[in-house]
Protein backbone atom coordinates (compact mmCIF):
# COMPACT_ATOMS: atom_id res chain seq x y z
CA UNK A 1 0.00 0.00 0.00
CA UNK A 2 1.22 3.50 -0.85
CA UNK A 3 1.97 5.89 2.01
CA UNK A 4 0.67 9.44 2.27
CA UNK A 5 1.34 12.27 4.71
CA UNK A 6 -1.67 14.58 5.03
CA UNK A 7 -0.78 17.91 6.66
CA UNK A 8 -3.63 20.34 7.26
CA UNK A 9 -4.29 23.62 9.02
CA UNK A 10 -7.56 23.16 10.97
CA UNK A 11 -7.95 26.93 11.41
CA UNK A 12 -7.55 28.01 7.79
CA UNK A 13 -10.32 29.97 6.11
CA UNK A 14 -13.76 29.49 7.64
CA UNK A 15 -13.04 26.08 9.11
CA UNK A 16 -14.71 24.31 6.18
CA UNK A 17 -12.23 21.43 6.26
CA UNK A 18 -13.13 19.92 9.63
CA UNK A 19 -16.62 18.56 8.74
CA UNK A 20 -15.20 16.88 5.63
CA UNK A 21 -12.12 15.20 7.06
CA UNK A 22 -13.81 11.78 7.06
CA UNK A 23 -14.86 12.11 3.41
CA UNK A 24 -11.37 13.28 2.44
CA UNK A 25 -9.71 10.34 4.17
CA UNK A 26 -12.16 8.02 2.41
CA UNK A 27 -11.10 9.44 -0.97
CA UNK A 28 -7.44 8.95 -0.06
CA UNK A 29 -7.99 5.37 1.14
CA UNK A 30 -10.00 4.40 -1.95
CA UNK A 31 -7.06 5.66 -4.04
CA UNK A 32 -4.86 3.07 -2.32
CA UNK A 33 -3.11 5.16 0.31
CA UNK A 34 -2.30 4.46 3.94
CA UNK A 35 -2.69 7.92 5.43
CA UNK A 36 -0.81 9.62 8.25
CA UNK A 37 -2.72 12.80 9.20
CA UNK A 38 -1.09 15.74 10.96
CA UNK A 39 -2.99 18.92 11.98
CA UNK A 40 -0.59 21.85 12.32
CA UNK A 41 -0.38 23.42 15.77
CA UNK A 42 1.39 26.73 15.12
CA UNK A 43 3.19 28.81 12.50
CA UNK A 44 6.08 27.02 10.80
CA UNK A 45 4.85 23.71 12.21
CA UNK A 46 4.50 22.22 8.73
CA UNK A 47 8.12 23.11 7.92
CA UNK A 48 9.36 21.36 11.04
CA UNK A 49 7.14 18.34 10.43
CA UNK A 50 8.53 17.83 6.93
CA UNK A 51 12.11 18.29 8.12
CA UNK A 52 11.65 15.73 10.91
CA UNK A 53 10.19 12.91 8.80
CA UNK A 54 11.83 9.57 9.63
CA UNK A 55 10.11 7.49 6.96
CA UNK A 56 9.45 7.77 3.25
CA UNK A 57 6.13 8.67 1.66
CA UNK A 58 4.80 8.33 -1.86
CA UNK A 59 2.71 11.49 -1.70
CA UNK A 60 2.24 14.53 0.54
CA UNK A 61 -1.09 16.34 0.58
CA UNK A 62 -1.54 19.63 2.40
CA UNK A 63 -4.66 21.63 3.14
CA UNK A 64 -4.91 25.22 4.28
CA UNK A 65 -4.27 28.64 2.83
CA UNK A 66 -1.32 29.90 0.82
CA UNK A 67 0.73 30.16 4.03
CA UNK A 68 0.28 26.45 4.81
CA UNK A 69 1.24 25.53 1.25
CA UNK A 70 4.30 27.77 1.54
CA UNK A 71 5.40 26.01 4.73
CA UNK A 72 5.05 22.53 3.26
CA UNK A 73 6.92 23.45 0.08
CA UNK A 74 9.63 25.17 2.14
CA UNK A 75 10.15 22.01 4.17
CA UNK A 76 10.28 19.92 1.00
CA UNK A 77 12.80 22.24 -0.65
CA UNK A 78 15.00 22.34 2.45
CA UNK A 79 15.19 18.54 2.49
CA UNK A 80 15.46 18.10 -1.31
CA UNK A 81 12.21 16.12 -1.30
CA UNK A 82 10.94 15.49 -4.84
CA UNK A 83 7.81 13.40 -4.27
CA UNK A 84 4.49 14.78 -5.60
CA UNK A 85 2.46 17.28 -3.58
CA UNK A 86 -1.34 17.52 -3.59
CA UNK A 87 -3.10 20.66 -2.39
CA UNK A 88 -6.59 21.18 -0.97
CA UNK A 89 -7.10 24.96 -0.70
CA UNK A 90 -9.15 26.08 2.32
CA UNK A 91 -7.73 29.56 2.94
CA UNK A 92 -9.38 32.91 2.37
CA UNK A 93 -7.83 33.79 -1.00
CA UNK A 94 -5.89 30.76 -2.33
CA UNK A 95 -4.17 32.64 -5.16
CA UNK A 96 -1.86 29.87 -6.31
CA UNK A 97 -4.58 27.24 -6.43
CA UNK A 98 -6.80 29.56 -8.45
CA UNK A 99 -3.98 30.18 -10.92
CA UNK A 100 -3.49 26.46 -11.51
CA UNK A 101 -7.14 25.52 -11.68
CA UNK A 102 -7.16 23.46 -8.50
CA UNK A 103 -10.87 23.07 -7.57
CA UNK A 104 -12.37 25.25 -4.85
CA UNK A 105 -14.61 22.35 -3.83
CA UNK A 106 -12.78 20.47 -1.07
CA UNK A 107 -13.71 16.95 -2.12
CA UNK A 108 -12.95 17.67 -5.77
CA UNK A 109 -9.55 19.02 -4.76
CA UNK A 110 -8.92 15.91 -2.65
CA UNK A 111 -9.69 13.74 -5.68
CA UNK A 112 -7.27 15.75 -7.84
CA UNK A 113 -4.60 15.37 -5.15
CA UNK A 114 -4.61 11.58 -5.55
CA UNK A 115 -5.97 11.04 -9.06
CA UNK A 116 -4.67 14.08 -10.94
CA UNK A 117 -1.46 14.40 -12.89
CA UNK A 118 1.94 15.76 -11.88
CA UNK A 119 2.92 19.22 -13.06
CA UNK A 120 6.47 20.47 -12.49
CA UNK A 121 6.28 24.14 -11.50
CA UNK A 122 8.86 26.71 -10.50
CA UNK A 123 9.69 27.64 -6.89
CA UNK A 124 11.07 30.97 -5.73
CA UNK A 125 14.24 31.28 -3.66
CA UNK A 126 14.23 34.41 -1.49
CA UNK A 127 17.74 34.85 -0.03
CA UNK A 128 17.88 31.59 1.97
CA UNK A 129 14.09 31.10 2.13
CA UNK A 130 11.47 29.93 -0.36
CA UNK A 131 8.12 31.02 -1.75
CA UNK A 132 5.53 29.55 -4.10
CA UNK A 133 3.92 32.39 -5.98
CA UNK A 134 4.80 35.88 -4.72
CA UNK A 135 7.38 37.90 -2.79
CA UNK A 136 6.47 41.56 -2.37
CA UNK A 137 7.06 44.80 -0.49
CA UNK A 138 5.15 48.02 -0.09
CA UNK A 139 1.52 49.08 0.13
CA UNK A 140 -1.01 46.43 1.23
CA UNK A 141 1.59 43.63 1.47
CA UNK A 142 1.14 43.41 5.24
CA UNK A 143 -2.65 43.12 5.01
CA UNK A 144 -2.71 39.33 4.89
CA UNK A 145 -0.59 38.61 7.93
CA UNK A 146 -1.84 41.55 10.00
CA UNK A 147 -5.54 40.87 9.42
CA UNK A 148 -7.00 38.97 12.34
CA UNK A 149 -7.85 35.34 11.50
CA UNK A 150 -11.35 35.61 12.99
CA UNK A 151 -12.02 38.66 10.80
CA UNK A 152 -10.78 36.75 7.75
CA UNK A 153 -13.05 33.84 8.67
CA UNK A 154 -16.12 36.07 9.02
CA UNK A 155 -15.67 38.38 6.07
CA UNK A 156 -13.47 36.44 3.67
CA UNK A 157 -11.75 38.55 1.01
CA UNK A 158 -13.63 41.65 2.19
CA UNK A 159 -11.46 41.57 5.32
CA UNK A 160 -8.39 42.20 3.19
CA UNK A 161 -10.08 45.10 1.45
CA UNK A 162 -11.18 46.69 4.72
CA UNK A 163 -7.76 46.29 6.30
CA UNK A 164 -6.08 47.63 3.19
CA UNK A 165 -8.33 50.69 3.04
CA UNK A 166 -6.78 51.93 6.29
CA UNK A 167 -3.46 52.35 4.48
CA UNK A 168 -4.56 54.35 1.43
CA UNK A 169 -3.74 57.72 3.01
CA UNK A 170 -0.49 56.60 4.57
CA UNK A 171 1.50 55.18 1.69
CA UNK A 172 5.12 54.29 2.48
CA UNK A 173 7.72 54.94 -0.21
CA UNK A 174 11.05 53.19 -0.62
CA UNK A 175 14.10 54.11 -2.69
CA UNK A 176 15.34 50.85 -4.18
CA UNK A 177 18.02 49.78 -6.64
CA UNK A 178 16.85 46.83 -8.72
CA UNK A 179 19.33 44.79 -10.76
CA UNK A 180 18.43 42.08 -13.28
CA UNK A 181 19.93 40.62 -16.44
CA UNK A 182 22.67 43.26 -16.61
CA UNK A 183 20.20 46.14 -16.19
CA UNK A 184 19.78 48.50 -13.26
CA UNK A 185 16.74 50.49 -12.13
CA UNK A 186 16.86 53.00 -9.28
CA UNK A 187 13.69 54.78 -8.26
CA UNK A 188 11.17 55.31 -5.46
CA UNK A 189 8.47 52.69 -5.19
CA UNK A 190 5.28 52.16 -3.21
CA UNK A 191 5.04 48.53 -4.29
CA UNK A 192 7.14 45.80 -5.79
CA UNK A 193 6.44 42.14 -6.41
CA UNK A 194 8.09 39.08 -7.91
CA UNK A 195 5.43 36.56 -8.84
CA UNK A 196 4.67 33.29 -10.57
CA UNK A 197 0.90 33.49 -10.41
CA UNK A 198 -2.04 34.71 -12.47
CA UNK A 199 -3.80 35.85 -9.31
CA UNK A 200 -2.29 37.96 -6.52
CA UNK A 201 -4.28 39.06 -3.48
CA UNK A 202 -7.41 37.72 -5.13
CA UNK A 203 -6.98 40.00 -8.13
CA UNK A 204 -6.42 38.32 -11.48
CA UNK A 205 -4.49 39.59 -14.46
CA UNK A 206 -2.26 42.14 -12.73
CA UNK A 207 0.82 40.85 -14.54
CA UNK A 208 -0.95 39.73 -17.71
CA UNK A 209 -2.65 36.51 -18.77
CA UNK A 210 0.36 34.69 -20.24
CA UNK A 211 2.11 33.62 -17.03
CA UNK A 212 3.96 30.33 -17.42
CA UNK A 213 4.52 28.37 -14.22
CA UNK A 214 7.46 26.29 -15.42
CA UNK A 215 9.52 28.61 -17.66
CA UNK A 216 12.23 29.51 -15.14
CA UNK A 217 11.17 33.16 -15.07
CA UNK A 218 9.22 35.41 -12.74
CA UNK A 219 7.00 38.34 -13.58
CA UNK A 220 8.22 41.48 -11.79
CA UNK A 221 6.10 44.59 -11.25
CA UNK A 222 7.42 47.77 -9.63
CA UNK A 223 5.03 50.66 -9.01
CA UNK A 224 6.62 54.10 -8.81
CA UNK A 225 5.67 56.50 -6.04
CA UNK A 226 3.06 58.99 -7.34
CA UNK A 227 4.13 62.59 -6.81
CA UNK A 228 0.68 64.20 -7.09
CA UNK A 229 -3.04 63.31 -7.30
CA UNK A 230 -2.92 63.15 -11.12
CA UNK A 231 -0.19 60.53 -11.07
CA UNK A 232 -2.10 58.60 -8.38
CA UNK A 233 -5.25 58.59 -10.54
CA UNK A 234 -3.25 57.37 -13.55
CA UNK A 235 -1.83 54.59 -11.42
CA UNK A 236 -5.17 53.50 -9.97
CA UNK A 237 -6.71 53.54 -13.44
CA UNK A 238 -4.00 51.25 -14.77
CA UNK A 239 -4.44 48.82 -11.87
CA UNK A 240 -8.24 48.73 -12.23
CA UNK A 241 -7.96 48.16 -16.00
CA UNK A 242 -5.15 45.61 -15.46
CA UNK A 243 -2.93 47.53 -17.85
CA UNK A 244 0.74 48.41 -17.65
CA UNK A 245 1.34 52.16 -17.52
CA UNK A 246 5.06 52.56 -18.36
CA UNK A 247 5.09 56.04 -16.83
CA UNK A 248 3.99 54.65 -13.49
CA UNK A 249 5.34 51.10 -13.53
CA UNK A 250 8.25 48.89 -14.47
CA UNK A 251 7.33 45.38 -15.63
CA UNK A 252 9.72 42.69 -16.80
CA UNK A 253 10.48 38.98 -16.66
CA UNK A 254 13.61 37.47 -15.20
CA UNK A 255 15.05 34.37 -13.60
CA UNK A 256 17.00 36.37 -11.01
CA UNK A 257 16.64 39.85 -9.52
CA UNK A 258 18.37 41.79 -6.73
CA UNK A 259 16.83 44.52 -4.56
CA UNK A 260 19.00 46.94 -2.53
CA UNK A 261 17.77 49.75 -0.29
CA UNK A 262 19.27 52.16 2.24
CA UNK A 263 16.75 51.10 4.87
CA UNK A 264 15.32 47.74 5.80
CA UNK A 265 12.04 47.06 4.04
CA UNK A 266 9.35 44.65 5.30
CA UNK A 267 8.66 41.89 2.78
CA UNK A 268 5.91 39.32 2.48
CA UNK A 269 6.24 35.81 1.06
CA UNK A 270 3.04 34.07 -0.02
CA UNK A 271 0.96 36.31 2.24
CA UNK A 272 3.09 35.78 5.35
CA UNK A 273 5.66 38.11 6.90
CA UNK A 274 9.03 37.53 5.23
CA UNK A 275 11.23 39.71 7.43
CA UNK A 276 12.86 43.14 7.11
CA UNK A 277 15.67 43.34 4.56
CA UNK A 278 17.93 45.93 2.95
CA UNK A 279 19.18 43.42 0.38
CA UNK A 280 17.14 40.68 -1.25
CA UNK A 281 18.12 38.31 -4.03
CA UNK A 282 15.26 36.39 -5.63
CA UNK A 283 15.95 33.61 -8.08
CA UNK A 284 13.82 31.06 -9.86
CA UNK A 285 14.34 27.36 -9.16
CA UNK A 286 12.86 25.95 -12.32
CA UNK A 287 10.46 22.99 -12.17
CA UNK A 288 11.44 22.27 -8.56
CA UNK A 289 7.99 21.19 -7.35
CA UNK A 290 5.83 18.29 -8.58
CA UNK A 291 2.29 19.49 -7.94
CA UNK A 292 -0.85 17.42 -8.55
CA UNK A 293 -3.34 19.23 -10.82
CA UNK A 294 -6.22 18.28 -13.10
CA UNK A 295 -5.22 16.47 -16.26
CA UNK A 296 -7.09 18.93 -18.48
CA UNK A 297 -5.32 21.86 -16.79
CA UNK A 298 -1.92 20.24 -17.33
CA UNK A 299 -2.78 19.67 -21.01
CA UNK A 300 -3.86 23.31 -21.39
CA UNK A 301 -0.68 24.61 -19.76
CA UNK A 302 1.44 22.43 -22.03
CA UNK A 303 -0.44 23.74 -25.07
CA UNK A 304 0.07 27.32 -23.93
CA UNK A 305 3.78 26.73 -23.45
CA UNK A 306 3.99 25.28 -26.96
CA UNK A 307 2.18 28.30 -28.40
CA UNK A 308 -0.80 26.25 -29.46
CA UNK A 309 -3.31 28.41 -27.55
Amino acid sequence: MKRMLFIYNPNAGTGVLKPKISDILDIFTKAGYEVTAYPTQKKQDAVEKIKSLDMSYDLIVCSGGDGTLDEVVTGMQMTDMTIPLGYIPTGTTNDFAASLGIPKDILEAADVAVNGTEFCCDVGVFNSDYFIYVAAFGIFTDVSYETDQSLKNMLGHLAYVLEGAKRVFNIPSYKVRVTHDGQEIEDEFIYGMVTNSRSVGGFKGLVGPDVMFDDGEFEVMLIKTPKNPLELNELLGAIVMRQVNPKRMYCFRTGSVKFESMEEIPWTRDGEFGGNHDEVVVRNSRRALNLMIKQETAAKLSAEAAGEL
